[in-house]
């Protein structure tokens, strides 16, 4: 039986509480969130902050200068990266370094490991930014961020429990081919008392992050579910989701079918025919991204 909507929240509740010391975004991150979210701010004021932190300027350079971004040359500088790619997006390259972090943990069990899933998210992560150029969306760099982000529930669950995920793990199992034998949120359910999307959505709650990231963790396995005004980015991320875990790349549990419903095609102006090629463009692009945990 399902759990009720208190019931949900008093278990995530808890979770979000006994975790917080563990999942926390490091404070250069928020400094970097609440900079660009600030009209103020300009990239001097982003290029200050970002400096004071070597190691991040590093991780920084290494994506803006990997293949994925195409730019002409070599990027030597973080001033250079943000007049070439914009604040937002290397906010959002600072935002995924630090993410990084938190997918550590090793190999829970055969079928799952913390790297898997951060391999999963790159992936998913890429193919909305594909999507979203390809159909002029205006979201591209917010895509790549909510689709780096939309499965953080999953290692909520690793930190807070990690049995109990082990057990979610094994109930889903997997046949020959790799494919899960059983809807992973309902086992979720089961086991928590919670599934891996409210503890996303949570989580995002409590990082302050926007409101539309706390969506896409929320309701990525029902777009239509989400709130109206940020349906367009949480479908994006499903789709991209679904497309990602079909080129087998990384964790790959929680989806049962590849098949993209016709409706969420059609919210982004796709269809069934485009999908061959999006797969063919993100498997080339995880071809190219450094999915390290450095």
């Amino acid at each position: 039986m399902s759990p009720t909507t208190e019931q949900r929240e008093q278990t995530v509740g808890r979770a979000i509480r006994e975790i917080s010391h563990i999942a926390t975004l490091p404070e250069i991150t928020l400094k970097i969130i609440d900079l660009v979210e600030d009209p103020k701010s300009t990239a001097q004021d982003l290029h200050q902050v970002i400096s004071g932190d070597p190691a991040l300027c590093s991780r920084i350079l290494k994506v803006v200068n990997s293949s994925f971004y195409g730019l002409p040359g070599q990027i030597g500088s973080i001033n250079r990266a943000i007049v070439m790619l914009g604040l937002n997006a290397v906010k959002n390259i600072a935002i995924a370094a630090s993410l990084a972090k938190l997918f550590r943990g090793g190999e829970l069990t055969p079928a799952f490991s913390a790297r898997d899933l951060w391999k999963h998210s790159n992936a998913t992560a890429a193919a909305a930014k594909i999507m979203a150029d390809r159909q002029k969306l205006g979201l591209g760099d917010e895509a790549y961020l909510a689709g780096l982000m939309h499965d953080i529930g999953i290692m909520v669950e690793m930190q807070y429990d990690r049995a109990s995920l082990i057990e979610v793990i094994e109930q889903v199992g997997e046949d020959a081919d790799g494919n899960p034998t059983a809807e992973m949120l309902e086992i979720e359910d089961s086991v928590y008392g919670a599934n891996h999307e409210d503890y996303g959505k949570a989580l995002c709650e409590r990082w302050k992050f926007p409101k539309s990231f706390a969506s896409v963790a929320g309701f990525h396995h029902d777009p239509m579910s989400a709130p109206e005004e940020h349906r367009l980015l949480v479908t994006l991320v499903s789709v991209s989701d679904i497309v990602a875990a079909s080129i087998n790349f990384g964790f790959r549990l929680d989806r049962m079918s590849f098949d993209v419903p016709a409706e969420q095609l059609e919210l982004l102006g796709l269809n069934e025919a485009d999908l061959p090629e999006i797969r063919e463009a993100v498997e080339e692009a995880v071809a190219n991204i450094d999915t390290s945990l450095a």
